[in-house]
């Protein structure tokens, strides 16, 4: 079996899809026979890693390194020649027309991984006024794959009022080894100047609208100097001053497990997330979370392993966490990361998915279980 991935979000400082690509690629290498390819923007036409092709496409201005591929046909006679026996698209751009004209040309089924959610993400940057003609693009696009996967239950539901059909949950997951209490550093609050009294709080991501994080830094100064807010990633705008401390570069994922198991809690404002991948690798750190209630992050966050404020606004964000710290923290962290190991770990996620490549690639033989090395 030859699954294939096509993407232009897997980029070198590139967020949760890249941690999704290489966590899969991962875990079909030590788990299953299966060839796995996986096809993305670059500078040049090359395979610098095995499995791994890049083709050239100019750099989008403002986007942490990502790619926009102008042209389709390069893509879609590159997917042709490696010839895979499933393909998956990862974005809703370009590459997801290559996908569906390369699966036509193989016959092969096209699966389209819903990753973002284009129609609110476009509307906050142009207003509602663009929500209908980007609802019509997402149903016409998704409307043409064989299955439509989506890493939440509001996601799903969200498309499926869209009117598209073949659309299935498959959650993501985490590394809960690399992203581990035992990462805990308290070097990390020396280095920011800060005393066992104050509570620490972090994002970490890349900076973008969605995220809310002018918002969340307001709410900060409301809360004053007994809580301090750390932001990690790439381009962020903020300097460090007062109660907010910025490192604002891409970070590596031993890095970054060290920072989220040495804070108190993570604090995410964004109210769009499709999934949020970084609140399950702050619960596996053994951290609580503070997020805002919509989006997907109700479906990660419950009443034992974090708070949900209201709305983005700076005061709900602020209410959200002076109410966390009126409780056990601690506390909250272990069943924070009690709940990873039993529901979100990588190998639960990808059993899942190899089971749903399996009955798309062959209906009449569920599971494939000769393609496996190990059962799931």
């Amino acid at each position: 079996m030859h699954l294939s991935d096509i993407t232009m979000f897997y980029a070198p400082e590139s967020g949760g899809v890249r941690r999704y690509l290489d966590a899969k690629r991962q875990w079909l290498a030590h788990n299953t026979v299966c060839r796995h390819s996986l096809l993305a923007p670059g500078t040049r036409d090359t395979q610098d890693t095995p499995g791994v092709f890049t083709l050239p496409a100019p750099p989008l201005p403002f986007s942490n390194g990502y790619r926009f591929p102008l042209r389709r046909r390069p893509w879609t006679r590159k997917l042709i020649e490696l010839a895979p026996d499933l393909i998956e698209a990862g974005d809703p751009y370009r590459l997801a027309g290559a996908a569906l004209a390369a699966g036509r040309a193989l016959d092969v089924p096209v699966i389209g991984f819903y990753h973002s959610d284009l129609p609110r993400l476009i509307a906050k940057r142009l207003g509602d006024r663009s929500l209908p003609i980007v609802q019509a693009y997402v149903r016409r696009l998704y409307r043409a794959f064989d299955q439509v996967l989506t890493p939440s239950r509001t996601m799903c539901e969200h498309l499926l009022e869209l009117g598209v059909e073949r659309v299935a949950v498959q959650p993501l997951g985490v590394d809960a080894e690399g992203f581990h209490p035992r990462n805990r550093d308290p070097h990390l609050r020396r280095q920011l100047g800060i005393g066992p009294q104050t509570h620490l709080l972090i994002f970490a991501g890349r900076y973008a609208r969605e995220k809310n994080l002018e918002q969340l830094v307001q709410a900060f100064t409301r809360l004053g100097p007994r809580y301090h807010l750390l932001l990690v990633g790439p381009d962020m705008p903020f300097a460090s001053t007062g109660n907010v401390s910025c490192f604002s570069h891409f970070f590596s994922a031993p890095e970054l497990a060290r920072m989220l198991a040495s804070a108190d809690a993570l604090a995410h404002a964004g109210d769009n997330e499709t999934f949020g991948l970084i609140v399950l690798e702050a619960m596996a750190s053994g951290i609580p979370v503070v997020g805002v209630e919509a989006g997907a992050i109700p479906e990660l966050v419950n009443p034992a392993v974090g708070a949900l404020a209201r709305s983005s606004a700076p005061h709900h964000l602020a209410e959200a966490v002076e109410a966390l710290f009126t409780r056990d923290v601690a506390a909250m962290g272990r069943e924070a990361r009690r709940q990873v190991e039993a529901h979100w770990t990588w190998d639960r996620a990808f059993s899942q998915l190899f089971q749903t490549y399996c009955r798309l690639i062959d209906p009449h033989q569920p599971g494939h279980e000769t393609s496996r090395r190990v059962s799931a």
